[in-house]
């Protein structure tokens, strides 16, 4: 007992020791992530990409474009549609490659987020990008889904740093609207 007497100062001092070496590292990683916090503005991420967004088309069937429900915003599917308003279109797998798919997916990106911006009137209240569903317009031996869809996920990261990590599904489909090649749905959580 007189042992355990004897070493319980230094105990005591070692734990408080602990204790103030492990606040300094809290605190560094507190400023880290406000940092990152602080430099979130995905409107000048998309100015620094070069990328404009435009006002989007009329839904051309009975369906909305977005529908809110509490801190959700559920978007219907896009597809790649060009500025001229024609799509990309085609099969992957037969008439277009991995790196034109990959393109394709990129340009629904745009349009979903020109309809998000039209929804919130500014992309910094995105708090997370959520859930991704990618429909692949392919031939059924066609199976680099995951790499086409990319083209979307990739772009959302590049605008939303972590925010825009999220869930998803790249599946294959044996067609889909006017021939288009991708069509992409998403779930945005947004700021109350």
């Amino acid at each position: 007992m007189k042992n355990v007497l004897r070493f319980l100062p230094l105990l005591l001092l070692a734990s408080c020791n602990t204790q103030l070496d492990r606040a300094p590292k809290e605190e560094k990683v507190a400023e880290k992530i406000q940092q990152v916090d602080d430099d979130y503005d995905p409107e000048a991420k998309l100015e620094a990409l070069g990328i404009s967004l435009s006002a989007p088309s009329s839904p051309v069937a009975n369906y909305v474009h977005a529908v809110r429900s509490g801190n959700l915003i559920f978007l219907a599917g896009k597809g790649p549609r060009k500025g001229d308003g024609t799509y990309i279109t085609g099969k992957l797998g037969a008439d277009l490659t991995v790196e034109q798919g990959y393109e394709a997916a990129r340009l629904t990106g745009i349009n979903q987020l020109s309809v998000l911006k039209a929804e919130l009137g500014n992309l910094n209240k995105v708090k997370r990008i959520v859930k991704v569903l990618g429909m692949v317009n392919a031939v059924p031996e066609f199976t680099d889904h995951p790499e086409v869809v990319n083209g979307f996920s990739d772009l959302m990261v590049e605008v939303f740093g972590e925010k825009g990590k999220h869930a998803r599904a790249a599946v294959g489909m044996g067609s889909l609207p006017r021939n288009t090649a991708v069509e992409i749905e998403m779930i945005v959580e947004i700021e109350e």
